[in-house]
C-alpha cells in the first residue's frame, strides 16, 4: 500500500510543493492540506491523522506549531528556506532596481544570511535579520520588518510567513520568500524514505532474552516490569526468560534505545541482571541476535542491556543507577564487533566514531532530532575538525539557546556518538564549559 504524505502550509505553498514533488514521490501519494492562517496548523495536522502516514510543512514555522502543541504523531519534516533561496530574490530585486542593501528579513539565520550577501558581495551593515525561534508570532514578524523601516530607513522586507506578507505589502515593499525546487525534492525524498524505513522498523520481529543469577528462582514480578513493552514473556529450555515484542513498541519504551526501563528493578532484586534484544526480519535471526546480545550485556558489568541489530551494530545500555556504559560515565555507547563477541578485538566501543553502518534516518530517530539538525551539526563538526565542539558553539550555529545546546549535546553522549573531552575557555567568566568529540 503506497504511502501518504500531508503536505501542510498555505495553499499557494500546498499547490507548488504537490506539483514539484508530484512526480518525484515515487509510489508516495501527496495529499494537499492547505490553511489559511499557520495559526491553523494543529488542528490540520489532527484532521488529518487518519489520512496521512508522513507530514510535510511548507515552512519552519507551521511545523513548529504543530510540534509544540505535541500533535506530531507520525513522521514529519519542513522544507528549509536557506541562502539559496534568498539569493534568487536578491538577484530578482537587483534585476527590478531595488536597493538590496536595505532589507530586512525574517525566519532565516543571521548567519546564513549574512553569508549569503557577502559570497555575492552585497554590503550588510544596513541589512536586519529576525531569526525563527519558538513563540514568534506573525505579528512580531510584521512589527520587525515596520520597525526596521522606521528606525533603519530598510527599502525591502523579505518574509517567509504568509500572513505577515498580506499584513506587509500594504505597508512597504514586501517579497516573500518560497521554498526552491531542490529544496522541496530533497525534504520530500528523506521524508519519504525515513516514513518507509519507520514502517519496515516496526514490523521488525524484537526478541529479548533477561538472563538473572543462578538459583534466584523465578522473579514474580517481571512480567509486571515488561508490560511496558505490550508483550508476551515465554521460558528457555536453559530457564532464562525469552520476551516477544516489536521494534516500534521497543523503540518507544526505551526512549530510542537509550534506557531499559526495568533494568534498574531486575539489578536492584538480584545483584545482577543481563538483558538482550535482537532485532530481525524473522524470529530466527532476532533471537541469534539477542542470544549475542546478552551474551555481550554480560562482558559490561554486573547488569547491562544490549540491543542487537544486523550489520553487527550493538547497543549498549547500563542502568539509569549503575553510571557506567561503554566507557562513558552514565551514558549509552554504540558499538560494533564481531556476531558473540563480548569485548577483545571487534569491539570497537571504545571510540564511537568507528560506529557503523547505521543510517542518518536511524540516528536522528533514536537521538530524538530532526535530521537536518543532525546535518547542520556535521557541518559544524566538519568545521571544527579536532578541537572539538562546545554547547556554546552548536548554540551559535544552530541559532538556539545555549541550554537547548547542552540537551542537545546531552542527545548525543546518551546515543554514544559523543564524548567529552575536557573544557576549555572562550573567553567569558566562569566555569569552563566541556568540550564534545561528535562522531557523526
Amino acid at each position: 500500500m503506497p504511502l501518504t504524505v500531508g503536505v501542510i502550509g498555505p495553499e499557494d505553498l500546498v499547490h507548488k510543493v504537490v506539483a514539484v514533488g508530484g512526480r518525484a514521490a515515487g509510489s508516495a501519494r501527496l495529499l494537499p492540506l492547505p490553511y489559511r492562517h499557520e495559526d491553523e496548523s494543529t488542528r490540520v495536522v489532527t484532521d488529518a491523522r487518519s489520512r496521512a502516514d508522513a507530514l510535510l510543512f511548507t515552512g519552519v514555522v507551521p511545523h513548529a506549531l504543530a510540534d509544540a502543541a505535541g500533535v506530531l504523531d507520525r513522521p514529519a519534516m519542513y522544507v528549509p528556506y536557506n541562502g539559496a533561496t534568498l539569493l534568487r530574490v536578491l538577484v530578482e530585486l537587483l534585476r527590478l532596481g531595488h536597493d538590496v542593501s536595505r532589507v530586512s528579513i525574517d525566519t532565516l539565520r543571521r548567519d546564513e544570511v549574512l553569508e549569503t550577501m557577502t559570497e555575492a558581495k552585497l554590503p550588510t551593515d544596513r541589512v536586519r535579520v529576525l531569526p525563527y525561534r519558538p513563540g514568534l508570532t506573525s505579528q512580531d514578524v510584521v512589527d520587525f520588518h515596520l520597525e526596521a523601516r522606521d528606525a533603519q530607513k530598510t527599502r525591502v522586507a523579505i518574509t517567509c510567513l504568509g500572513s505577515a506578507f498580506h499584513v506587509l505589502e500594504q505597508h512597504t515593499h514586501a517579497v516573500r520568500l518560497a521554498p526552491s525546487r531542490h529544496s522541496i525534492l530533497a525534504t520530500l525524498q528523506a521524508l519519504v524514505l525515513a516514513t518507509a524505513g519507520r514502517h519496515s522498523g516496526d514490523a521488525q520481529v524484537a526478541l529479548g532474552i533477561v538472563d538473572l543469577p543462578a538459583g534466584t528462582g523465578v522473579d514474580a514480578r517481571l512480567p509486571e516490569d515488561i508490560r511496558v513493552l505490550g508483550g508476551s514473556l515465554a521460558e528457555l529450555p536453559d530457564g532464562r526468560r525469552l520476551l516477544v515484542t516489536t521494534r516500534g513498541v521497543l523503540e518507544t519504551a526505551t526512549e530510542r534505545f537509550t534506557r531499559i526501563p526495568f533494568l534498574d528493578a531486575l539489578a536492584s532484586r538480584h545483584g545482577s541482571a543481563y538483558v538482550g534484544f535482537g532485532l530481525g526480519r524473522t524470529a530466527a535471526e532476532a533471537e541469534a541476535l539477542a542470544r549475542r546480545a546478552v551474551n555481550r550485556a554480560r562482558s559490561v558489568g554486573p547488569a547491562a542491556g544490549v540491543v542487537s541489530m544486523a550489520d553487527d551494530v550493538d547497543i549498549v545500555i547500563a542502568p539509569d543507577a549503575a553510571g557506567v556504559t561503554g566507557g562513558v560515565p552514565g551514558e549509552a555507547g554504540v558499538t560494533g564487533g564481531a556476531p558473540g563477541a563480548a569485548g577483545g578485538a571487534g569491539d570497537r566501543s571504545a571510540r564511537p566514531s568507528a560506529l557503523s553502518p547505521e543510517s542518518p534516518a536511524l540516528l536522528a530517530r533514536r537521538v530524538g532530532l530532526h535530521p537536518q539538525t543532525l546535518d547542520r551539526l556535521r557541518e559544524l563538526t566538519a568545521a571544527d575538525g579536532a578541537a572539538g565542539v562546545t554547547a556554546h558553539r552548536v548554540a551559535e550555529h544552530l541559532s538556539v539557546q545555549q541550554r537547548t545546546a547542552r540537551r542537545i549535546l546531552k542527545r548525543l553522549e546518551r546515543a554514544g556518538v559523543a564524548v567529552p573531552t575536557g573544557s576549555r575557555q572562550e573567553g567569558q567568566t566562569g566555569r569552563p564549559p566541556i568540550v564534545y568529540r561528535v562522531y557523526l
